[in-house]
């Protein structure tokens, strides 16, 4: 069998892609998979150093704000775009692809689009609440939408495709260790555990707020463990801010590091996590069943990770806070409220438990097996 998946773009939409790469092959490991991307996103990195070969097709988004610059970059991304359907004739001639899957990204679309065009059994994930915009044009011509969540389809036509909810596939590692063991092996003793982060860039919110929360705990002498990831943005300025502070980065309490590299072990030592709300980070807030308070990033499409945040918000496993909305105050407010009442705590854990789908591999392979299934018609 082939399989060709087309994505691009942020991690995002990349990992998800991989993940269903693996999955397919844990079952059909004779498989051959070929990715398509852009040749300067992040996939022309990510792809290769998993194991699988990438074919390239130039894509480019459009940019809404007019100025001298943005109107260079939309000439190029309608020159692009007029070469694209003709790259992706190329790239599935030359593969013979059995099925195609999208995972979403600005190369996804001419490549999927171009594959069901032609006849070959069709399918998209889609990993947040609110649909990206390739996801949302691609979903009219696809034999199959697979959703991380029920919540996108109030954004897509469903009368005009078949959709399973699959959850998003996370790292096996992921709740597998006890929390006491965690703990010990971070150094912590068995109290109260904090850990945030704002991805590997990190974000100048969450950095900022952090500040002066471990301030507030460590000169409060707190019963509190805190694990934080300040990211490429805080390199320069987090640890700075802890030495003024008069605060080490490593204590038998802190740990602070630009980068985690142990996000299962962290996330298993956890009580409460304080985090943005991608849609990867979402789904391993459920399958390790942690409470949550979510400062959704406002700079990305569609404000996707509001949407994303309030599917974990409703369901009572985590406290949404805008990012126009956080307060010093108020972060260190919500947190010594929750840390006062641990018994919230734990219903809010168990509340993002419940969102888990602890079948989600199973569910994609199904989606897989209608696709293969439709071919052979």
């Amino acid at each position: 069998m082939r399989v060709l998946i087309s994505c691009g773009g942020t991690g995002g939409h990349i990992n998800p892609g991989l993940a269903i790469a693996d999955i397919i092959k844990s079952k059909y490991p004779d498989t051959e998979i070929l990715f398509a991307g852009t040749p300067k996103g992040m996939e022309a990195k990510l792809v290769p150093q998993a194991g699988y070969k990438m074919e390239t097709i130039k894509v480019a988004g459009f940019q809404r704000q007019i100025s001298l610059e943005n109107i260079g970059r939309n000439a190029k991304a309608l020159a692009y775009l007029a070469s694209s359907g003709r790259r992706a004739k190329q790239i599935i001639e030359g593969f013979k692809p059995d099925i195609a899957i999208g995972t979403g990204g600005y190369a996804a679309g001419p490549v999927i689009r171009k594959a069901a065009k032609m006849g070959i059994p069709t399918a998209i994930h889609e990993q947040n609440a609110y649909p990206g915009v390739t996801n949302r044009l691609l979903s009219k011509e696809v034999d199959y939408v697979m959703l991380t969540v029920k919540e996108a389809l109030d954004f897509m036509d469903k009368s005009r495709f078949e959709y399973s909810v699959t959850g998003l596939p996370v790292r096996s590692s992921i709740n597998t260790m006890p929390k006491s063991e965690a703990r010990k092996r971070l150094g912590f003793n068995d109290d109260f555990t904090i850990l945030s982060f704002g991805g590997s860039l990190g974000a100048g919110c969450i950095n900022e707020t952090m500040t002066e929360v471990i301030k507030w705990h460590t000169s409060r002498k707190l019963s509190i463990n805190h694990i934080h990831g300040y990211g490429g943005m805080g390199k320069d300025t987090f640890p700075q801010a802890m030495e003024k502070a008069g605060i080490p980065l490593k204590s038998e309490r802190l740990r602070i590091t630009e980068y985690i590299n142990d996000m299962d072990v962290c996330l298993a030592a956890a009580d409460l996590v304080i985090c943005r709300a991608g849609a990867s980070t979402l789904a391993e807030l459920e399958a390790a069943g942690k409470a949550s308070i979510l400062i959704p990033s406002p700079i990305v499409a569609g404000n996707h990770q509001y949407h994303n945040a309030m599917v974990l918000g409703k369901a009572g496993a985590a406290v949404v806070m805008e990012q126009k909305d956080v307060t010093n105050e108020k972060i260190i407010s919500e947190i010594e409220r929750l840390y006062n009442d641990q018994g919230c705590v734990e219903v809010m854990s168990q509340s993002a438990a419940d969102l888990h789908l602890s079948d989600t591999n199973e569910r994609i392979l199904a989606v897989i097996d209608k696709l293969i299934a439709k071919g052979k018609k």
